[in-house]
């Protein structure tokens, strides 16, 4: 039995004709062809599908790009706060000190008012001997303040007076300071008084005589002089030898020369008693010479003689 041949396929010369056997085979690659063809079908059918999510990804971003239309509202305005959240508004501390003065104040009004309503209340339904107790108590309390008061006033007029006797005593002690430094001569001095010149050409003064024209104006009123400017205290010295004499230990020449405070007229009177200091220089052969002036200056200064063995007694003794 002779098999036919294949379609569109001229047969080799003396090559032998397929068989049957043959058929399988073309229907297996048939096959496939149909299988790939369908497999590109499907992925060009599938493709729209899988880019479905990009074409709605827009939708669920929208949120995202309405955002900026929160803060569109406040131009000029701070950005969003990291994190989505809008950031705190600082509080002014002025407004926040006023605000907490104010709740005090009124805090305090309202509690001086809620008690001043409740005393009310409380004397209003009290007894009256509930109410003359009360009275007592405030008539009571009136008189211990004013005494209290009339204490205070008194003690006020205590540390016055002992304020004003303080300041006295203080003015009275520097008073005394003053006069005592003007006859030890610590401190200067001006005044009425005598200018007196002594003469001694031949050098003949003794320190007996300086000491008698010292004691003589001392006599008359003297409160303080200086000789040749060294300044006679209380306790100054005159020492030396004719032509060498020294005054508080500091050297005096002649012409000596006398600054006086005192009563010029008294001075000079003083000064003119026969057989007195002026007699005896001319005698010596010397010469006083005196003048009066309305204001002299005593200005030499010495140290204050400081008591070497004499001690202030105890008035009790």
């Amino acid at each position: 039995m002779t098999g036919r041949p294949r379609p569109g396929a001229a047969p080799d010369d003396g090559a032998e004709e397929p068989g049957v056997p043959g058929a399988p085979a073309e229907a297996a690659e048939a096959a496939a062809a149909e299988a790939a063809a369908a497999e590109d079908t499907a992925a060009e059918d599938t493709a729209p599908e899988d880019t479905a999510p990009e074409d709605t990804a827009p939708e669920e971003t929208a949120p995202e790009e309405t955002a900026p239309e929160d803060t569109a509202g406040a131009p000029g305005g701070p950005g969003p706060h990291p994190g989505g959240r809008s950031p705190r508004r600082r509080r002014d501390p002025l407004a926040a000190v006023l605000i907490g003065v104010l709740t005090l104040l009124l805090g305090f009004a309202f509690a001086v008012q809620v008690r001043n309503t409740g005393t009310d209340e409380d004397l209003a339904g009290a007894r009256e001997e509930d109410l003359v107790t009360i009275l007592d108590e405030l008539d009571a309390e009136e008189a211990r303040l004013s005494a209290q008061i009339t204490s205070q006033r008194a003690a006020l007029r205590e540390l016055s007076s002992s304020g004003d006797q303080d300041a006295a005593a203080l003015a009275a002690a520097r008073d005394r300071v003053e006069a005592l430094g003007i006859l030890n001569g610590t401190v200067a001095a001006e005044g009425p008084g005598l200018l007196m010149t002594i003469r001694d050409p031949d050098g003949a003064l003794r320190v007996a005589d300086l000491l008698d024209a010292i004691q003589e104006l001392r006599g008359a009123g003297a409160e303080t002089m200086q000789i040749d400017g060294v300044r006679v205290g209380v306790s100054t010295p005159v020492t030396g030898e004719p032509g060498d004499l020294r005054v508080d230990g500091r050297p005096v020449d002649s012409p000596y020369e006398f600054v006086v405070i005192g009563s010029p007229q008294d001075l000079q009177t003083a000064l003119a008693i026969p057989g007195g200091v002026v007699d005896r220089v001319g005698r010596q052969g010397g010469s006083v010479e005196t003048t009066t002036a309305d204001r002299v200056v005593v200005d030499a200064l010495r140290p204050l003689d400081v008591p070497q063995y004499a001690q202030p007694a105890d008035g009790d003794d």
